[in-house]
């Protein structure tokens, strides 16, 4: 991506040079729009409102407005954008004890200066410009793209409109909810993290498209990208592992655990397959309405934003509700049954391919340190977006395209913007680097075998304590 040529006036001001004003980050949250954005990095407050309209991310400088956005910055950014921050500096951040603040901000290890994620980011980098390649964009993608969403749609048409047999329409709707995960995993995932395109009009449009079929593409970049990037596998931070009290999982030990919890890798299978319905019908409208998702607050939504999320829900209801009920050859009641069906194979598809990538027993989940203020991780963030996730058959092509490169969770946690289907080529580079600093890197040798480990995983730690309780 062009950005401006970068001079002395650029760089970050040092050590000395001038007494910067503190800000509470009450005071930095209040500067959450596009018009008034202010950024905290590395303890520093930047107000970067007028470098929102020339951003070359688009609109992903506002997931954290008014926000600590040292983890984004870090992981979205090549390393001379660093350069440029100096000019927007105002002050730096105060230490806050206000918890609903805290939940918000982790202080890590070698924050701004991790070895191992400097010498990762310049070799990688080294590798797109050796081979001038656009990390943010792949050829690939958009007849990918288009054969996903016109499946997604035949099969739509086929599901309920077409065959008057019921036994085909079942198929079909088989069918229309795969090409359904698939435009979550292979087109949305990548859009939402602004690593489609490099052109943000387009990335956007394609990030949208997840709105289009039932759920809210802001409240995913809210829970995905802001949460879950920034604290994974991280209690209390990481919406992805726990957003309330009792939960039917508990994936770690500091969970509270219930007696039910012992036959969770039992139950949990199936229930896995409700998870894209109770996230377009429930999950999305909770979040409107109280203004969280799990730890996660929600910054104010922008009137484009809004109309997305309200007209995505309404053109979802009309053509998956109101026209099957009025045109298919079928009754309300196969009507509803077609539906779970797609909506089951949706949910199954999604959430085991993202939980094998963090809830297996190699997947660390780190302890947050409280004491002395703010919130800290003895360990670089780099670091522990290796340590927290694992791979799967990276010597498989069929999938990564089929998985949308989750295959590669590794090297998409540590590279978040750059598309999936780069993820192959930068894989060696990152296995090797992991090496070089001793840092573990998991990664099974079949989708299988990662199944097997995330119920291996949920087994052994629903049953922690299990025949002390009963006995005591």
């Amino acid at each position: 991506m062009a950005l401006p040529s970068l001079d002395s006036e650029e760089t970050l001001p040092s050590n000395g040079e001038l007494s910067l004003k503190r800000y509470s980050m009450e005071a930095v949250s209040k500067h959450n729009t596009p018009n008034d954005c202010w950024l905290i990095i590395w303890g520093k407050v930047y107000d970067v409102t007028s470098w929102v309209p020339r951003h070359p991310g688009g609109m992903m400088i506002l997931l954290k407005a008014g926000n600590d956005s040292t983890q984004i910055f870090e992981s979205y950014h090549p390393l001379y954008v660093r350069k440029m921050l100096g000019r927007y500096c105002i002050g730096e951040v105060e230490e806050d004890t206000d918890n609903s603040l805290r939940c918000s901000s982790i202080q890590y290890r070698e924050a701004g200066n991790e070895l191992f994620y400097m010498t990762l980011k310049e070799r990688v980098e080294a590798y797109f410009e050796k081979h001038k390649v656009i990390a943010r964009f792949h050829p690939h993608m958009l007849p990918k793209s288009l054969l996903i969403i016109v499946g997604y749609v035949l099969f739509y048409h086929l599901t309920f409109f077409r065959p008057q047999c019921f036994a085909l329409s079942f198929l079909f709707a088989l069918a229309m909810g795969y090409f359904a995960a698939q435009i979550c995993i292979s087109i949305t995932h990548d859009a939402n993290h602004g690593a489609y395109s490099n052109m943000n009009w387009l990335g956007y449009l394609m990030g949208n498209v997840l709105d289009l079929v039932g759920a809210s593409s802001f409240m995913w970049r809210q829970q995905h990208v802001v949460g879950h990037h920034s604290f994974t596998n991280v209690e209390n931070y990481d919406p992805d592992i726990r957003v309330k009290d009792p939960d039917v999982r508990r994936v770690t030990y500091k969970q509270p655990i219930k007696d039910y919890h012992s036959f969770q890798h039992l139950y949990l299978g199936a229930l896995y397959g409700l998870l894209g319905m109770k996230a377009v019908l429930v999950d999305d409208f909770v979040a409107f309405i109280t203004g969280y998702i799990g730890p996660v607050k929600i910054p104010k939504m922008t009137s484009l934003e809004i109309g997305v999320f309200i007209g995505g829900k309404i053109l979802y209801t009309i053509y998956m509700f109101v026209l099957p009920s009025f045109f298919s050859h079928h009754n309300l009641y196969l009507c509803a049954v077609l539906y779970m069906v797609s909506q089951l194979i949706l949910g199954w598809t999604l959430a085991l391919l993202f939980q094998v990538a963090h809830v297996v027993p190699e997947a660390a989940f780190p302890v947050v340190d409280s004491s002395g203020g703010r919130p800290k991780l003895h360990q670089g963030w780099a670091a522990l977006q290796v340590r927290t996730t694992t791979n799967f058959s990276t010597n498989s092509l069929l999938w990564t395209h089929i998985s949308g490169g989750l295959n590669y969770q590794i090297e998409h946690h540590l590279f978040p913007s750059v598309c999936h289907l780069h993820y192959p080529s930068i894989h060696p580079i990152v296995k090797e680097t992991c090496k070089d600093f001793n840092i573990p890197y998991h990664s099974y040798p079949s989708f299988w075998a990662a199944l097997k480990a995330h119920f291996v995983h949920l087994k052994k730690v629903g049953s922690e304590n299990f025949e002390w309780r009963l006995s005591g």
